[in-house]
């Protein structure tokens, strides 16, 4: 199932998504007569999508997609929790070694933003760069759990660009402030259940900038594996039902190369991973 925030007419919604088509929360209600919750992530993770999904067969998707903007599509997550080097290609790309244990980032929820809205950097940026990413949402809440246990917990995965600000990177000499502005996830465009997905860790997944190839990997270059990340996060802090994890980017990011080609204004930027779908956003400076 592909599950979608949406925005139309200035009123927010959410609903399935198949193919070009959509079914909302209200044809949801109207057409089972279970009255659907306002919050999202009350609707995924309390039941109300259980009970939804044994007759989503039967419900008509009544609705264009392209009469809705994509919003994020879990608006408050209490963590997004990012990796840094978890590709082998990108390890060595920076001439570093993958770490065994998760190396991360928290990136705070107001960096969340949509699969075609514009990035806005700030005009003090001058090395903006892009990063690919396969991000998973944790379903239920969970502490010190196995490999085995993570797969139970992960509910659907994403695609999220950890847009990076280097020049900051560097002054700063850690990640979170530059990492950290608003609008530097978007993410999306919808929420892939986990069912659809078997093989995380066999996703062929794409960066274009203005139509050129930047990034051209698979998750099968992932150091640690999805379900261990879970895991070894799950021994640090209590992961909670819609925390986002994103799992590291692979090759092709501008990041230290003597030749790079930072990102710059009116750039479009294009991001897909099999069966998830695509991330189209613009680049703007203020």
């Amino acid at each position: 199932m592909k599950i979608a925030r949406l925005l139309k007419e200035n009123m927010e919604t959410y609903g399935f998504v198949k193919e070009d088509k959509v079914l909302t929360k209200e044809n949801m209600t109207s057409q089972t007569g279970i009255p659907i919750p306002q919050n999202i992530k009350d609707f995924l993770f309390d039941g109300w999508y259980n009970e939804i999904k044994t007759k989503s067969t039967q419900l008509n998707y009544n609705e264009r997609l392209s009469d809705f903007k994509l919003l994020p599509p879990i608006p408050n997550p209490s963590k997004i929790i990012c990796l840094a080097f978890n590709y082998i290609d990108h390890a060595k790309e920076q001439n570093l070694i993958p770490p065994d244990e998760p190396a991360i980032i928290i990136k705070p929820r107001t960096t969340l933003n949509g699969a075609t809205s514009d990035i806005i950097c700030p005009s003090f940026v001058s090395k903006l760069d892009y990063e690919i990413e396969l991000a998973l949402i944790i379903g239920s809440d969970c502490k010190n759990i196995s490999e085995k246990e993570a797969k139970e917990v992960v509910f659907g995965y994403m695609i999220l660009n950890d847009a990076s600000a280097r020049d900051v990177q560097a002054k700063d000499k850690q990640f979170t402030r530059a990492k950290g502005f608003d609008t530097f996830a978007p993410c999306g465009p919808w929420i892939t259940t986990a069912d659809e997905i078997p093989d995380p860790q066999n996703l062929k997944m794409i960066t274009k900038v203005n139509g050129v190839v930047r990034q051209n990997s698979s998750t099968s270059n992932m150091f640690l594996n999805v379900y261990s990340v879970v895991s070894m996060l799950s021994q640090v802090m209590t992961l909670e039902k819609g925390d986002i994890i994103s799992t590291g980017t692979p090759a092709g990011v501008m990041l230290n190369k003597p030749d790079a080609v930072f990102l710059k204004e009116g750039d479009k930027i294009e991001m897909e991973i099999d069966g998830l779908g695509k991330l189209e956003n613009t680049i703007r400076f203020v």
